[in-house]
């Protein structure tokens, strides 16, 4: 009689584009599960720096079953706490860092590149990784996708994930133009490494410098230098990713004259190298796959900066497709499938709280930003402080905790 059990050499060669922390989770977890994962990253080499993130909720369980927390924990921020300041540099409000940050019992925080550096470190043995290249071509056939690149020869895949983020080459491949799956907030936000002039020590400072207008400045643990990130307000923008001294330019404009500290801020701006622009925005799409190409992270559904879940959604997504392959190999449509319905309720959930979230984050009036900061000063003083706090905590970790991560133990056995 011919064999019941699944066949277990099909579909094991996966083609992965994105080095950020997505594309290497996934890496991980495939190697786990018998698979032969390659990543292939633009960049020349690995990013470093970067903007801090949070791992939350079931993200810090991925982590753990990772056997890769403590290690985490080891690289976080530390932040102590963050203070809102007037004009005047006046401190008119303070929070603790968690508090501030919405996390809770092991949730942690840390810098991305610092993430991205100890996902790499601990995949590299077992994964084949092609630094300064990208996907130009995806022809899929019925045995797998003949992949073309800017630089190497062409290759076969049995199957091709997107984990390259917000402007993912692999989506625009294999589901259209970007601007068919964006939704804008009409708010953008930039971020680049400054000279620690406030002498800041895993401290934040805020400042609502007009309507429509916040300045963050913040140093880590381990950092002799700050990061300063400019949220703001503004109609949809018509500009190109690549030019950067443009994109300068115009957060320059946006803040010009406005005092504080900001004429210092943008001139160290201006002279960073790790400038970062994007708007705030979300990747909607109806399904997550297309034949063999599938999306994982921000190229299939960034919650935006607003909601601070992106890195969390991109560690679960890599484990639960990850698993999803290994419980149903040699069919990847049925674990395409299975993927998405695991995962959809999640990315709900956490790209409906990024829209409230950017309202507390941008201001939209004077107004509303002195009612906010004086909220946050009475803070202590108020009858029944815990239970408010929670009550503002609860979206945050309701969304951070939508989704129960399977056991895919079984299915490597």
């Amino acid at each position: 009689m011919p064999s019941t059990l699944p066949d277990m050499t099909t579909n094991r060669e996966i083609l992965i584009s994105g080095a950020s922390v997505a594309g290497p989770t996934l890496a991980w977890w495939l190697n786990h599960h018998g698979f032969r994962p390659t990543v292939v990253e633009r960049a020349p080499s690995l990013r470093g720096g970067g903007y801090k993130v949070d791992i939350r909720g079931v993200a810090v369980d991925v982590v753990r079953r990772m056997g890769l927390l403590e290690r985490v924990q080891a690289e976080s921020t530390d932040m102590r706490g963050a203070s809102f300041v007037n004009k005047c540099g006046k401190e008119v409000a303070t929070l603790d860092a968690d508090t501030f940050g919405f996390r809770h019992g092991d949730d942690t925080e840390i810098l991305r590149g610092d993430l991205a550096k100890i996902l790499y470190e601990h995949t590299r043995d077992n994964t084949e990784y092609i630094f300064g290249d990208w996907i130009t071509g995806l022809d899929q056939r019925d045995d797998g996708v003949l992949v073309t690149f800017a630089n190497g020869e062409p290759r076969r895949f049995d199957l091709v994930v997107g984990a390259d983020g917000l402007h993912s080459g692999v989506r625009a491949l294999a589901f259209g133009p970007e601007e068919d799956y964006l939704r804008r907030f009409d708010a953008y936000i930039s971020i680049s490494t400054v000279p620690n002039t406030f002498a800041l020590d895993r401290w934040e400072l805020l400042h609502s410098a007009a309507a429509g207008k916040m300045v963050n400045v913040y140093s880590t643990a381990r950092a002799d230098d700050a990061k300063a990130a400019f949220w703001f307000s503004a109609p949809p923008l018509t500009y190109d990713h690549r030019d950067v001294e443009s994109q300068k330019d115009f957060v320059a404009a946006q803040f010009a004259d406005l005092g504080w500290e900001l004429p210092e801020l943008l001139d160290a701006m201006r002279q960073a190298d790790d400038f970062y622009f994007d708007p705030v925005c979300q990747i909607n799409l109806d399904h997550l796959s297309a034949g063999r190409v599938i999306l994982v992270g921000d190229a299939g559904c960034c919650p935006s900066p607003a909601s601070g879940q992106g890195t969390s959604l991109a560690l679960a997504g890599a484990y639960v497709l990850a698993g999803e392959l290994a419980a149903a190999p040699g069919d990847f449509s049925v674990a395409f499938s299975r993927y998405e319905a695991e995962m959809r309720p999640y990315i709900e959930k956490n790209q409906t709280l990024a829209e409230t979230a950017l309202r507390g984050i941008i201001p939209r009036s004077r107004m509303f930003a002195w009612i906010n900061t004086r909220m946050i000063k009475l803070m202590p003083y108020l009858p029944g402080r815990n239970r408010v706090l929670e009550q503002m905590a609860r979206p945050v970790r309701e969304a951070a905790n939508a989704l129960v991560l399977k056991d895919y133990t079984a299915a490597t056995r």
